[in-house]
């Protein structure tokens, strides 16, 4: 029972790092390569080892059994280990197809040589930044300046040096890609903003409305009704006569808001647990204290400040939202068509294709690589 439950907390972590869409059952039909010298996947021009992946899986899969306190037993390490690596190689996937369409944009269809050449310098640029940038708060986080150390302190948690550098790299690469190609500042125009409003308008109806200040005593205070009765009568003749009402509710109110002078902001009508109060703040005139009002709490007295009818909120209120609201979307819009582009010029093969749309089996000629392949 134990080990299903442990094995149940893996899915659950790991499930939020799958991108497929393939159900539990339909990604135990593949298993994992042993080697980790394997290609399990080719992006445009780049190789994607299974050695790339493994310490980050193997890291996070001891930190679930440091935490649970329990081993996964090994038929179910398996195929832990596969959901993990397929739902990191997804990411890296698109990682690299971002870094292969900058380049890809830098040099067109140029020859290799002029992409290699391409790739190195850009590359070495971002290696500079790792190292101005990255490296330093690295060194912060770990709390080390020794190159050394914080290598194997990386290496603990299933990361190096080489690793966080070649991942800021490609990553660095991609967002380039993103920068030059979705726009991060579109215009929304007030014809956009005004057709959102209308579109959603049912969104900003506003139910009546008022502001008041209450004095309030709570029958489980005193020892009878008449005792509370008897003290709001008291508190309703010092604010009628002391003149402030918030002054007497921040020294003798017993509800909630009597540290804030009994004041209530805006609340809706039929919002309120008391109705007899609910109905006397959406009745009573404006800025006229009441009398004593009694529910299943205890005893009231309330000034209405402010009150407003049934109706939708003004476009004008809400146009800054609306704004940001499209801009966002066409933000979304933009980087979605960037990436639908992005697959169309970047050939992706993958060792589980049904995990990545678009893509190609892998060939089997493909997958036992020599690591300096890939670099």
């Amino acid at each position: 029972m134990r080990s299903r439950k442990l094995f149940q907390i893996i899915i659950l972590l790991i499930g939020c790092t799958m991108g497929s869409a393939l159900s539990y059952s339909q990604r135990l039909e593949v298993t994992l390569p042993e080697d980790p010298a394997t290609v399990i996947a080719v992006v445009g021009n780049s190789n994607v080892l299974l050695g790339d992946l493994l310490p980050q899986v193997d890291a996070r899969i001891a930190e679930v059994e440091e935490k649970s306190g329990q081993k996964i037993p090994a038929e179910q390490l398996g195929t832990a280990r596969l959901s993990l690596v397929r739902g990191l190689l997804g990411k890296t996937i698109q990682t690299k197809m971002m870094r292969e369409s900058f380049l890809l944009e830098q040099v067109g269809i140029e020859n290799a040589d002029k992409r290699e050449e391409a790739d190195a310098t850009l590359s070495g640029r971002a290696r500079q930044m790792f190292h101005e940038a990255e490296l330093p708060e690295l060194k912060k986080q770990y709390g080390t300046e020794n190159l050394r150390e914080l290598d194997g302190m990386l290496r603990k948690k299933g990361s190096s040096l080489l690793a966080r550098q070649r991942d800021f790299v490609d990553q660095m690469l991609g967002h380039l890609y993103l920068r030059g190609n979705v726009n991060r500042k579109p215009e929304v125009s007030l014809s956009e903003i005004i057709a959102e409003y209308d579109a959603e308008k049912e969104l900003y109806f506003r139910a009546e409305r008022a502001r008041w200040e209450q004095l309030t005593v709570l029958n489980s205070k005193f020892p009878n009704e008449q005792a509370a009765r008897a003290a709001i009568q008291e508190m309703g003749r010092e604010a009628v006569f002391g003149g402030s009402m918030q002054a007497v509710a921040r020294a003798r109110s017993q509800e909630a808001f009597a540290s804030k002078g009994g004041v209530h902001d805006w609340t809706s009508r039929g919002s309120l647990a008391s109705e007899p109060l609910d109905d006397q703040i959406f009745t009573l005139p404006l800025n006229k204290i009441s009398g004593v009002i009694q529910d299943q709490f205890g005893f009231h007295i309330i000034r209405v400040l402010e009150r407003e009818g049934a109706g939708y909120t003004p476009r004008s209120e809400v146009q800054d939202e609306l704004r940001s609201k499209i801009r966002e979307r066409k933000i979304e819009d933009s980087q979605r068509i960037a990436l639908d582009r992005m697959r169309e010029k970047i050939p992706v093969w993958t060792l589980f294709p049904d995990d990545i749309p678009g893509s190609k089996p892998l060939p089997v000629s493909l997958t036992r690589r020599n690591v300096s392949a890939n670099r």
